[in-house]
């Protein structure tokens, strides 16, 4: 098919360029109920998305559309003069589309040792071992084991394909008693390791008996606040946002190179590179949609805003090297130590309905459904309250902890300790 839209494309009148997506996705995915297999499923799917470039009144128009396998000649022709009209009523401020770059790539995974009917099992396996909690079970459980190709190719001798490998982990973890509490878990990587999947469902599995038990404080809660990597990405992600060349050609951005995005901090600093490849994580890429190399860009050293990062469009536009619409987070780790963290009590927040952040109006914080606090001895879970504060006050005593985890995206610390935070 890919090469039946090329060949139109190269014969269509009145378009200035051609770009080309494909994802072929081969699957291999099991379905649990409890602990019964009921379902096997094998796919092969092929995704594919084709742009249209059009230069009229000193712009460039572009439209996008996609293209199913029932397609045939007469209609992928009808889509191109469809998006043809299109193109030419949008009026972007000119660029030139990436050229002249052929690659083929593999991305390095140890998913490529096993078949995956194999790989599928194994994980399931691991999830299941970790099913040890009395009055708890894993209610259903769904393994999807995946290997993509990525390609793009376009009418400026861009060439590009990348096989990929991920899996991902559909669990919902239950417990039972007077009433029956579940959470939902999903969990990506492209790395198997039997040991991390079984500590990823055991810790789900250990969170749903302590939402189970867990109770409101009996009084205000004055300490610390402890956010874990999952929150602390949604932190840095906003930050990220701001440091797009998207972002600022749309003024919409709240920091430019320069600013001080921790002032006056007697914490720990942010150091953040924006990073093409890390290990273990499904954003992985060696070039984007476009057709752009990656290049890593370190975009904040020691809580200040050094460059900016993103695609070929907006990079142009602000006369910028494009850098590609990069899809991994480093944080460089800090100095917090558990001995430290420990030494006194602390809120430590696991299950959040969602971490608010607003830096225009200095305010983080959200509802915690499921949050632990240490009173010097042992963490207790506690439920039904949230957090709220300044983001100046909270990013400026900021603590990172010294080790490191990946989580999807982000590799960085494991937890991030904040002052000035009123957990209400």
């Amino acid at each position: 098919m890919i090469n039946k839209v090329i060949d139109i494309l190269k014969n269509t009148s009145g378009i200035s360029d051609w770009k080309v997506n494909a994802v072929r996705t081969e699957s291999t995915e099991l379905f649990f109920v409890h602990k019964n297999l009921e379902t096997v499923r094998s796919t092969d799917t092929n995704e594919l998305k084709v742009t249209v470039y059009v230069e009229h009144d000193e712009k460039l128009g572009e439209a996008t559309f996609s293209v199913y396998s029932s397609y045939d000649e007469a209609t992928i022709v009808e889509e191109i003069e469809k998006a043809k009209k299109k193109a030419n009523i949008i009026g972007n401020q000119a660029y030139s589309i990436p050229q002249n770059e052929v690659g083929e790539y593999v991305s390095k995974s140890n998913f490529a040792e096993y078949k995956p009917h194999e790989l599928a099992s194994l994980i399931s396996k691991a999830c299941f071992e970790a099913d040890n909690i009395e009055g708890g079970s894993i209610n259903a459980l769904e393994i999807f084991v995946y290997k993509d190709v990525v390609s793009v190719i376009n009418s400026c001798g861009i060439n590009k394909s990348q096989v990929k490998y991920r899996a991902m982990v559909e669990a919902i973890p239950t417990f039972n008693g007077a009433e029956s509490v579940e959470l939902y878990e999903q969990y990506n990587f492209t790395e198997f390791d039997h040991a991390l999947v079984v500590e990823e469902i055991s810790k789900k599995m250990h969170e749903v008996k302590d939402r189970y038990e867990a109770k409101a404080p009996e009084g205000k809660l004055a300490c610390p606040v402890v956010l874990d990597a999952p929150e602390l990405e949604q932190l840095i992600g906003n930050f990220i946002g701001s440091l797009n060349f998207s972002s600022v050609y749309q003024h919409s951005n709240a920091f430019n190179v320069g600013d001080d995005i921790q002032k006056d901090a007697s914490g720990d600093r942010l150091t953040v590179t924006m990073c093409a490849q890390m290990k273990g994580s499904v954003r992985s890429s060696a070039f984007d949609s476009d057709g752009v190399t990656l290049i890593d860009r370190k975009i904040i050293q020691d809580g200040k805003a050094t460059a900016l990062w993103g695609g070929t469009r907006f990079a142009q536009y602000l006369g910028e090297a494009p850098t590609g619409n990069l899809g991994c987070i480093s944080v460089e780790c800090g100095t917090l130590t558990d001995e430290q963290k420990t030494s006194t009590p602390y809120f430590r927040c696991t299950s959040m309905s969602g971490l608010q952040v607003d830096i225009y109006n200095d305010y983080i914080g959200g509802e915690v459904r499921l949050g632990y606090y240490f009173d010097g001895e042992k963490e207790i879970p506690v439920t039904g309250i949230s957090i709220s504060g300044k983001l100046s006050s909270a990013l400026a005593n900021m603590r990172l902890s010294n080790e490191a985890v990946t989580y999807e995206d982000y590799n960085g610390p494991k937890c991030a300790m904040f002052g000035g935070i009123e957990i209400v």
